[in-house]
């Protein structure tokens, strides 16, 4: 039986991936914090964004490439970093950066991934954009940015909307600690679960190796406590200009919601502005990522270039956010569902859903090009009661 008549969807693989992972990777992957009130909050949002379908146009070729920050993309599609990556798959760095250079998408290494930075950024090649959580030290800083440079890194994305740790309580239930400490619950889990169990003994246990070469710990800090917290800084704007300084190439910043927030940085030298509300997982308080999205384009102007990320799920999710004013989107969650379902087969079948359900509501919609859907744009109000 084809891929696309068992997993035709992502909701497919996500609840296949679900069967396949252990209990406390699950939780690591799909919590967020609080009540979780921003996961359905992102996805009613999405729902609300409605197009007027289009007909009597005849023949529709959709183009999908997209150039985005100088570089030229398959499609308006990329992949968000994901911290201890390959805690939810084995080798889920190498994976996703395979697939990238292969499908031709972005894809951002987390600075808390299980993998350094010089080993993956040979794979991800001209795809590769590494993803910075602020270190305190400026000498760590500094070696980080170097490091992430000479691996082939051309694109540096600094997170900024994590001043502290969240909660994340649905984790701290499943007492995931960063490396794993195994108490019996895990090992049984694992047990239940063989492809991750022996992906895990071939690639080896998750840890966070970049971070682990600034600070050692001895192996019991919880998930919200992990090296990469320990050494992160709570960043101001001059935290923000000092990388700027340092860094060459395109400098995205993420974790936008505030309209003047993305003026200011705007000017500072960024480049790109990505709006962000870290999936719930930070802020259980923050609005729908994409009902901040057309207050930004409306105040930095049409020329400022917008990664939106927050819920996308599908090809009609990325035009529902290009409509209302981005020119690119991420997921994250997503394709480590994927991997989990199918393992790296199941990121390639992940691209060709998107591919195709991109194309396929394109031509419903009477467009050539991702970036016109906002001429078919009916309503982007509060979600219709059900």
């Amino acid at each position: 039986m084809s891929l696309d008549l068992r997993y035709p969807a992502l909701s497919d693989l996500k609840a296949a991936c679900k069967r396949r992972v252990p209990w406390f990777v699950w939780e690591y992957l799909d919590s967020a914090t609080g009540t979780e009130s921003v996961k359905p909050r992102n996805r009613a949002a999405l729902d609300a964004v409605l197009f007027q379908p289009a007909v009597l146009r005849g023949a529709i070729t959709p183009d999908l490439q997209t150039q985005f920050l100088g570089q030229d993309y398959a499609m308006p599609v990329g992949i968000a970093p994901i911290g201890m990556s390959g805690l939810i798959w084995p080798g889920a760095e190498a994976a996703l950066a395979q697939m990238a250079q292969t499908t031709r998408l972005p894809y951002c290494l987390s600075t808390v991934a299980t993998r350094l930075p010089e080993e993956i950024g040979p794979i991800a090649g001209d795809m590769g954009w590494f993803q910075l959580y602020p270190p305190k030290d400026p000498k760590i800083r500094a070696d980080i940015l170097t490091r992430a440079r000479n691996a082939g890194f051309r694109t540096l994305v600094l997170t900024v909307d994590l001043p502290g740790p969240s909660r994340r309580e649905r984790q701290l239930r499943a007492q995931l600690a960063i490396p794993p400490k195994l108490t019996p619950s895990m090992l049984w889990q694992i047990a239940q679960c063989p492809s991750w169990a022996l992906g895990t003994l071939r690639h080896g246990q998750p840890r966070l190796r970049l971070m682990e070469a600034y600070l050692k710990l001895d192996g019991n800090a919880p998930s919200t406590a992990h090296p990469g917290y320990l050494l992160r800084a709570a960043p101001d704007w001059d935290y923000v200009q000092a990388v700027r300084a340092l860094w060459d190439g395109p400098l995205v910043i993420k974790g936008v919601i505030e309209p003047q927030d993305a003026l200011r940085l705007r000017d500072t030298g960024a480049d790109a502005i990505w709006v962000s509300n870290h999936g719930g997982r930070q802020f259980d308080g923050a609005p729908a990522a994409l009902h901040a999205l057309p207050r930004i384009r409306a105040a930095i102007g049409p020329d400022m270039p917008l990664i939106f990320d927050g819920g996308v799920e599908s090809g009609l999710d990325v035009l529902r956010a290009l409509a209302l004013g981005a020119d690119f989107t991420m997921l994250g969650r997503g394709w480590h569902y994927a991997l989990g379902a199918l393992g790296p087969q199941g990121a390639q079948h992940l691209a060709q859903i998107l591919r195709d359900d991109l194309a396929s509501n394109m031509i419903q919609m009477g467009l050539t090009q991702p970036k016109k859907a906002h001429l078919q744009l009916w309503t982007h109000g509060p979600a219709p009661e059900i």
